[in-house]
């Protein structure tokens, strides 16, 4: 039984999400909670494996208390929460403090039907509770200052412009938090093109972009189509959109079939590039459930490009780059903080 810890400022809501868990058979609710303060001194009294967080409470709110977890009892949170839906970017606040996923609530704050959200809820929870939750890195000491890039649009067809070295991201569950380690360690004058490929709503991507560009001194921003990847930027794939590239190697954004269950997909983006890059492309597979990004490594690899996989230790869930490794389609594994040193050499 995984044990949970229930954290919601309405009596109903704790009352409705802990018989809503009890009814699968998988979990024991060990505790409720009805403010972060609370849900602080409740996870290290009584040590949940996984925490169902509200982000609108009183006293302190989901992103404070996930934040206070993370330095006093590392415990992987699940944000449950109307907020997800109408604010992501205090659903990013949550996930970049170091909560593991989120679910919609599915009618608002007091929601009293939770029959529609009962699996999503489980699988979530359940592959939180095996994974390794990491706090965010501290937020830098003074707003990164850097110079106005240039546009990175499609330049009229008389300009020639030869394809720039690509790094292409694969990344899922624990990505907010790897992603503000990885990328504000590269350098304003890095020499190669990223695109990231995060698993994550339509809305929340936008608000993803807009959080890591504040950090880094790389631009950050989501991609829109006719983008041209160029050394020093690195281009988010929009929520809800398959990332794939034209025959110039300009942006191009498409509702395809999900795959993996996803889209946008890592897969769609990195077969993509190795068809238009070739040996220009670096794969990148990081922390993240399922095995999104295997088959893309494989053909960058096939196409002589270089990839590169996060380590088991410092992975939220190392499902991706496990399957990854696994495929023999990953040339190094290094830990999350040795990735921006090794990318600079490749």
């Amino acid at each position: 039984m995984i044990r949970v810890l229930v954290v919601d400022d309405s009596m109903f809501m704790r009352g409705a999400i802990s018989k809503t868990l009890t009814a699968t058979g998988r979990f024991e609710v060990i505790g409720q909670a009805k403010d972060g303060e609370e849900a602080v001194r409740r996870v290290v009294e009584l040590g949940p494996d996984v925490v169902t967080m509200d982000f609108n409470m009183p006293t302190m709110n989901g992103a404070d208390a996930v934040r206070a977890i993370m330095q006093r009892r590392p415990t992987p949170v699940v944000m449950f929460s109307a907020h997800t839906r109408q604010g992501a970017k205090e659903t990013l606040d949550a996930l970049s403090a170091g909560a593991v996923d989120f679910v919609t609530k599915p009618a608002g704050e007091v929601s009293a039907d939770l029959s529609t959200v009962q699996e999503e809820l489980a699988r979530k929870l359940t592959s939180a509770a095996t994974s390794r939750p990491r706090a965010a890195p501290p937020p830098p000491a003074q707003p990164v200052i850097k110079p106005s890039p240039p546009s990175g649009r499609t330049p009229p067809p008389s300009v020639s412009m030869a394809l720039p070295k690509l790094c292409v991201i694969a990344i899922s569950t624990g990505g907010p938090v790897a992603l503000s380690r990885l990328l504000p360690a590269l350098p304003a004058d890095t020499r190669f093109a990223i695109v990231v490929v995060q698993h994550m709503p339509a809305m929340f991507t936008a608000a993803l972009a807009d959080r890591l560009d504040s950090e880094c001194a790389i631009s950050v921003r989501e991609a829109v189509v006719g983008d041209r990847p160029r050394a020093g930027l690195a281009l988010i794939a929009p929520g809800d959109r398959h990332l794939e590239f034209d025959a110039r190697g300009g942006v191009v954004l498409s509702e395809g079939v999900p795959v993996h269950g996803c889209r946008p997909a890592a897969d769609v983006t990195m077969l993509s590039a190795a068809r238009v890059y070739g040996r220009r492309t670096i794969g990148v597979v990081m922390t993240g459930m399922g095995r999104d990004g295997t088959a893309g490594a494989l053909a960058i690899r096939a196409a002589e490009g270089r990839t590169l996989a996060q380590d088991e230790a410092s992975s939220v869930i190392f499902g991706m780059p496990r399957s990854a490794i696994d495929a023999g389609a990953i040339e190094d594994v290094a830990p999350l903080d040795e990735l921006p040193s090794l990318l600079r050499y490749l």
